[in-house]
């Protein structure tokens, strides 16, 4: 038997930004002279220039400028801010411990998101990290809305795993573009509340949704458990 794969998000799912990336939005909006939206929690989850062209008027020659000031100050003081949340450490250990095969799928910039799992000590129970190219500023191309299913697909390539068993391999996230990039190759996704999600957005697309580290392992036994065998 195969050994399972459990695919975890970074922001709002293993890391707290506790503000990071809604202050640094705003920050960056402020500093180029343009209207700060009052529900900053959108911006966490899909790519900041995806963010930027759907929820402000920032014209579209400004948003690389407004990126870049973010993702500097992000570098510098956001990663300051944040903090893993509170059990998922001890999670990890266990599904490591049992031979959970693991990786990080995440919108974030790969870079930047390689540089936060190395700052928080992650990259102990992680194969790999796929993540966003680096030229997320750019307008997304074929008129994707977001490129969670291609950063999952690099991910699971990655990891060897040309087709996954939907019964040994899912998904976890807190937003609803992680629901969707995982049923974009058949497999799972279960839902974290610590995260950026409403209700509403929870309740649509994840297979389950935990309200702590110890709920979700728990869920995460269906898939990384043997099935019990009969006589």
């Amino acid at each position: 038997m195969t050994a399972p794969v459990v695919l975890w998000d970074l922001d709002g799912t293993l890391l707290d930004p506790a503000g990071a990336i809604t202050g640094g939005i705003a920050r960056a909006l402020a500093e180029h002279g343009h209207a700060v939206p009052q529900d900053l929690r959108r911006f966490v989850g899909p790519p900041v220039g995806w963010s930027l062209r759907a929820f402000t008027d920032v014209p579209e020659e400004e948003i690389p400028r407004v990126v870049a000031t973010y993702r500097a100050r992000y570098r510098t003081e956001g990663l300051a801010q944040t903090r893993i949340y509170p059990g998922v450490e001890a999670l990890l250990e266990q599904l490591h411990g049992a031979g959970v095969r693991m990786a990080v799928a995440t919108q974030k910039p790969e870079p930047t998101a390689e540089l936060a799992v190395e700052r928080f000590g992650l990259g102990r129970w992680f194969e790999t990290v796929s993540g966003a190219a680096d030229d997320a500023a750019a307008a997304p191309r074929d008129g994707a809305v977001h490129d969670k299913p291609a950063i999952i697909g690099e991910a699971l390539r990655r990891l060897g795993v040309a087709a996954p068993d939907p019964a040994r391999t899912v998904m976890i996230g807190d937003r609803r573009y992680d629901a969707e990039g995982a049923l974009a190759h058949g497999i799972d996704c279960l839902g974290v509340r610590w995260g950026f999600a409403d209700e509403h957005e929870l309740a649509t697309g994840f297979a389950a949704v935990a309200g702590d580290a110890a709920e979700l392992g728990e869920l995460l036994a269906r898939y990384t458990q043997p099935a019990p065998t009969g006589r």
